[in-house]
């Protein structure tokens, strides 16, 4: 006995719109399955059952797709014939229909169907193919969407993340650029929102009925971001090891990238644009480790990319109000000023628990201690001038001098070591020096005078190992002497 999969589309959303041959395999064909009973007229298939429960097992869609699929070419083996309905038309949107196409297995008939596009073109009162109008997946905005400039109708924007995406995908958009929304086409409460770029995803609260139209974009939209981010979802749900990772199991490759990327900065030479690859190559790194914790994450549906992009966007526009405000600011200084204080404000009221709020406890130790004396500070907590900071630091090496001579409790001298090393930090905080930048200088200088010593030695023919503090010493001295 054939398998046989009769597929029906149930329209773009009024009971109206279905064809009468529809309601006759409907009737006929006892059976009976629908993708989902969101759509409003999935109620006319009568004791259908539904695969909405493969939504809430699968992380993607691409895996919601394949087992609705699987479920039915199993289900029209064990019964011979079995109907399956999905929104619209069969063909239009259906990734499952086309999953079904290609199983040797079954025998699939199509009946024709109308699709919200038809509805689509009668509301904008255009012809699409005089207008050369381009159908793209909300979901894959940024890669099918890049190098178009339109007309372009986008499907699948059931959700704020999916337009937020769409926004991001057009870096150099003006925001003026106009987006017509087609929410609940046929249907009672029907709205054709007339908007722009920069609104999109203000507009409406999208759902599974929700489609876009944008007649034109100044420029195409962003390729290489878009195919990064289309790769990065590609490694999530085809490689074992992308697959498997976490935010918590990425975290060592992003410190490592960071590093990385400063050590590319300390090799640039002005003089030699070919020392650019090199940071070219790491900070590419170091952004697909953004993009990949942002996939990560968009896959749990909990934000995206564009969530990100977005965030720093608005940050960046609420702290720099002398360039998007009415706030002056003549120099660096004022800019930090007036960073520190909307920073302040945003973080409110001040209390015992709040006060180091957002101060990351898992950054370098030199950087922490500088964070958290910065925070005391702006409570008043501070020395007037750095007297009182070189002071601090001697008053500190005083009580770790006494903690060692005691010998009696490690903990102690690491304690006062630790003491030590604050005190030095909160030094080079009053002098306005970087102390991460200060201590990493101080060591590539170390190393480079070192290796002039190993170098000076062997010339010499001495053994390193067996040379004294003093001749060591000595040789330091004239290697210092010769910068």
């Amino acid at each position: 006995m054939t398998a046989l999969i009769t597929i029906v589309g149930l329209g773009p959303g009024s009971a109206g719109s279905i064809s009468n041959e529809t309601l006759q395999a409907i009737e006929r064909i006892k059976f009976r399955y629908v993708r989902t009973t969101r759509h409003p007229t999935s109620h006319l298939v009568d004791g259908a059952v539904s695969f909405d429960d493969e939504y809430e097992r699968h992380e993607s869609f691409d895996d919601v797709y394949l087992a609705i699929a699987a479920r039915l070419v199993s289900a029209a083996h064990q019964h011979g014939e079995i109907l399956y309905a999905v929104p619209g038309s069969p063909l239009v949107l259906e990734q499952t229909v086309q999953h079904l196409l290609k199983d040797e297995t079954v025998k699939i008939v199509l009946v024709p169907a109308m699709s919200f596009l038809d509805v689509a073109w009668i509301e904008l009162k255009i012809d699409p193919v005089d207008a050369g109008v381009r159908m793209i997946d909300g979901h894959r905005f940024a890669e099918l969407g890049a190098g178009e400039k339109g007309p372009l109708l986008v499907a699948q924007c059931h959700a704020q993340w999916v337009l937020s995406n769409i926004k991001l995908a057009h870096e150099s958009a003006t925001g003026d650029e106009p987006v017509v929304i087609l929410h609940h086409l046929g249907l009672a409460d029907q709205k054709i929102i007339y908007t722009t770029w920069q609104n999109l995803d203000r507009e409406i609260e999208p759902d599974h009925l929700t489609t876009l139209y944008i007649p034109k974009l100044a420029e195409p939209v962003a390729a290489e971001m878009a195919r990064l981010h289309a790769l990065a979802r590609t490694l999530r749900e085809q490689c074992p090891w992308d697959r498997e990772q976490t935010h918590e199991s990425l975290v060592r490759y992003l410190i490592e990238e960071t590093y990385e990327v400063v050590e590319a900065i300390n090799q640039l030479d002005v003089d030699d644009p070919s020392t650019d690859d090199a940071l070219i190559e790491e900070l590419g790194d170091l952004l697909y480790q953004v993009e990949f914790h942002a996939t990560i994450a968009e896959q749990q549906g909990r934000f995206s990319i564009a969530d990100v992009a977005n965030s720093i966007h608005d940050k960046l526009v609420r702290r720099h109000p002398h360039v998007f405000g009415n706030v002056s600011a003549d120099s660096a200084d004022q800019v930090v000023s007036t960073w520190d204080a909307i920073k302040q404000q945003e973080r409110g009221q001040v209390d015992s628990k709040s006060v180091f709020d957002g101060v990351a406890t898992a950054a370098p130790a030199l950087m922490y201690s500088a964070k958290l004396q910065k925070r005391a500070a702006e409570q008043g907590f501070d020395w007037p001038n750095s007297d009182g900071a070189y002071e601090k630091i001697t008053e500190e090496i005083a009580e770790l001098r006494e903690a060692v001579r005691l010998e009696s409790d490690p903990q102690a001298v690491l304690m006062e070591l630790g003491d030590v090393l604050f005190s030095v930090v909160n030094l080079s905080r009053h002098l306005k020096v970087d102390a991460e930048s200060a201590l990493r200088i101080a060591s590539e200088k170390f190393k480079a005078r070192f290796e002039k010593v190993i170098e000076l030695a062997t010339q010499r023919n001495l053994d390193l190992a067996k040379c004294s503090l003093t001749e060591l010493d000595e040789l330091w001295n004239e290697i210092k002497l010769a910068k």
